[in-house]
């Protein structure tokens, strides 16, 4: 019958990393004292892991010298043999801290264009500053992809504008601001503090469609101004009437993203009137825990949100 603590006759004996952690400290320091305050560990735990190593590989790794403890040749030849292995444990530990504190790790993104194309790439790039170990997987979509991607969890986070809630994943506001339009900055409107739906009505512009969000709050505001909704042009994206705003073929009412994102010095942006509220919201899966890394890239974007003078 084999000894308490050894393996049967043949068999290998099964040493715990914790048991390896605490023998590669006391080679590496002058008493069981040096090595627990090493490991944060107490003394004694030191002293019994060393004998239950000792007992288990049936090989006296330290003598008493002296009142010191001292390696034996079998211990000095032992931790040359597993010596590589307190480097990967190294690395791995400190590859656990950088994703436990947010520098390391994977982030994957998905932005419908007002937010894909402004806010999130300045809170990107102020997250990615100082973490060399993160990687990020961006896509920008239709409002319908976002939330699919979020729900099916190919995407950590989503972004998006005017959806207050959605049965199926977590909502959480961001940000709220104003539609504004965009005028030519040599036209009657440029002039004014700003342009209401009437205005608009009078001069021609450029409409959203009724089967988008936005488009949906723009018709609200003209209802509500008692103008007439007829745009020269319409258009289902903000982008898209930036753009056409842009190339003189009438002023457009879009999000304060969008107006930011295609700024030139021929257009101007003005308070839209009666005043139509819209939200930048976060889009995550519901249940599942937020990584430091996800808290840290919200934190940047709620940063961009709060700078002077951003998307007012």
């Amino acid at each position: 019958m084999s000894a308490p603590g050894r393996p049967p006759q043949g068999q290998a004996p099964e040493v715990s990393l914790r048991l390896l952690e605490i023998f590669g400290a006391m080679m590496r320091c002058e008493t069981t004292v040096e090595a627990a305050e090493l490991l944060g560990i107490s003394q004694p735990a030191v002293s019994n892991g060393l004998r239950q190593m000792e007992s288990q590989l049936g090989v006296t790794l330290f003598e008493r010298l002296h009142r010191r403890l001292h390696p034996t040749e079998e211990a000095t030849l032992l931790f040359e043999e597993i010596r590589p292995v307190f480097g990967l444990l190294r690395g791995f530990t400190s590859r656990a801290r950088d994703i436990r504190q947010g520098h390391s790790g994977r982030l994957r993104i998905i932005a419908t264009p007002p937010l894909g194309h402004t806010v999130a790439p300045a809170a990107l790039r102020n997250l990615l500053r100082d973490r060399p170990e993160v990687s990020v997987s961006y896509d920008v979509r239709r409002l319908e992809n976002v939330l699919e991607a979020v729900k099916d969890g190919t995407a950590d986070i989503g972004l998006a504008l005017a959806l207050e809630r959605h049965p199926a994943v977590h909502v959480e506001v961001l940000h709220r601001g104003h539609m504004v339009a965009l005028v030519p900055a040599a036209s009657e409107l440029a002039a004014r503090a700003e342009v209401t739906a009437r205005d608009l009505a009078q001069s021609g512009f450029i409409g959203l469609v009724n089967e988008s969000r936005l488009g949906k709050l723009l018709q609200t505001a003209f209802e509500r101004d008692g103008a007439e909704y007829d745009p020269r042009v319409e258009v289902r994206y903000c982008s898209t009437a930036a753009v056409l705003a842009n190339a003189e073929l009438g002023a457009a009412v879009v999000d304060p993203f969008t107006a930011q994102f295609h700024a030139t010095p021929g257009m101007v942006s003005r308070p839209f009137m009666p005043p139509s509220e819209v939200t930048a919201v976060l889009i995550l899966r519901r249940g599942v825990p937020r990584s430091r890394l996800l808290h840290s890239f919200i934190a940047e974007l709620r940063a961009v949100f709060q700078a002077p003078g951003a998307f007012t």
